[in-house]
């Protein structure tokens, strides 16, 4: 393994542990196995994971610093099996790795050390966008999204342990997942109970990992989830699949997935709350004189009567063709605004007729000479 950590980890040598954190997690997520077909990707990672181990250590890093990887080896805690240093023990490790993937969900990320009782933790909520068509969100149905998660390892049945092993409980801490420390002080006895450093508040160890899942339980892989779509849902809207999350380390329990809806354009309607809206425009002749409509709603065919004299702002009101309430009964209204179009394409025999009908009504329009208008715009020049 190559021996300057901090070039491994693409850091400078006065990184922060914040930095440091940052690059492994890139560097895990590019390295994994499960996500990296490189055959050489395997080894670059556990070359990572050693130097992140060493890192991530205040005094380990001291003594790196110091002395280079083999005093950084020397004293190098409990955390310990029969290979040497164990990164499913107390030390960052692969653990870190479900933390790049899923956020805090790792074995010792937020949510792995535990101060109640031990056992494997949670597995961590995720989130998915589901685009729906607009008519799927109006009426509901079925829609399947597919996510990249943690599940169980099958190889050794979400234990962790290698085919034909158990975990065994801890004996720094006997099972408990935590040990208490008793120190003085001038008040007297002074009990403090922390996560135990050899299992990682787990309150068991694994001396053989699984080598399918290298301890950890669980493995990345693509699910497909069926999504029933209630109807009414819009863009901003949350469904939650409990128990559809990431699977926890070591067996824990499943977190939740959270989908989130974002509902596609409709050509001819748009939302307005429980209400679909539809502009129509008419000709000034239909509009004037009243016309039917065959209207075609997200229901079917409509007949829609348009009375004589309908000016452009009127709206129709559609009962009950609307969007339905998802929480509570009936629907919304769809909403019909009509817009009056002027003809600007006349015939010359349009042009006639619009001008004795203009005639009829004592209406002052403009004279037909030819030139009017250009006259009329050359006085604003």
């Amino acid at each position: 393994m190559a021996d300057d950590y901090y070039a491994l980890l693409g850091v400078a040598r006065g990184a922060t542990a914040e930095e440091i954190k940052r690059a492994y997690r890139r560097q895990a997520r590019e390295l994994h196995p499960d996500t990296n077909p490189d055959p050489g990707a395997e080894s670059r990672f556990k070359d990572v994971a050693r130097a992140y181990e060493v890192l991530s250590d205040p005094e380990r890093r001291r003594r790196y610093d110091r002395y280079g990887p083999e005093g950084a080896s020397a004293g190098a805690g409990t955390g310990t099996g029969a290979g040497g240093g164990n990164p499913f023990g107390a030390s960052g490790g692969l653990g870190d790795i479900f933390d790049a993937f899923f956020g805090g969900a790792g074995t010792f990320g937020a949510g792995g050390g535990r101060a109640g009782s031990p056992g494997p933790p949670r597995g961590a909520d995720l989130e998915v966008v589901a685009e729906l068509a607009f008519e799927t969100a109006v009426f509901g149905g079925e829609h399947e999204v597919t996510v990249r998660t943690a599940v169980a390892c099958t190889t050794c049945e979400a234990t962790g342990a290698a085919p034909g092993t158990r975990p065994s409980a801890c004996t720094e801490c006997g099972g408990s997942g935590q040990v208490r420390r008793v120190r003085q002080s001038i008040l007297g006895q002074m009990v403090t109970a922390g996560r135990c450093p050899r299992c990682g508040g787990m309150g068991r160890f694994i001396e053989r990992p699984c080598p399918g899942c290298r301890g950890e339980g669980r493995r990345l892989d693509d699910k497909t989830y069926t999504v029933d779509i209630p109807g009414g849902v819009d863009t901003g809207s949350t469904l939650r699949l409990t128990g559809r999350g990431a699977a926890g380390v070591q067996g824990g329990g499943h977190g939740d997935l959270y989908v989130h809806v974002k509902v596609a354009p409709h050509p001819r309607f748009r939302r307005q709350g429980a209400d679909l809206v539809h502009e129509l425009h008419l000709p000034v002749t239909r509009a004037a004189l009243g016309t039917h409509v065959p209207f075609e709603t997200l229901d079917g065919v409509e007949d829609l009567v348009i009375p004589r004299g309908t000016r452009t702002g009127r709206t129709f009101r559609l009962r009950g063709r609307g969007v339905p309430h998802v929480e509570g009964r009936g629907r919304g209204d769809l909403l019909v605004q009509v817009t009056v179009e002027t003809p600007d394409d006349l015939s010359d025999e349009q042009e006639e007729l619009l001008r004795r009908f203009a005639e009829l009504r004592g209406d002052d329009v403009a004279p037909a000479e030819t030139g009017f208008f250009s006259r009329i715009r050359s006085a604003f020049k």
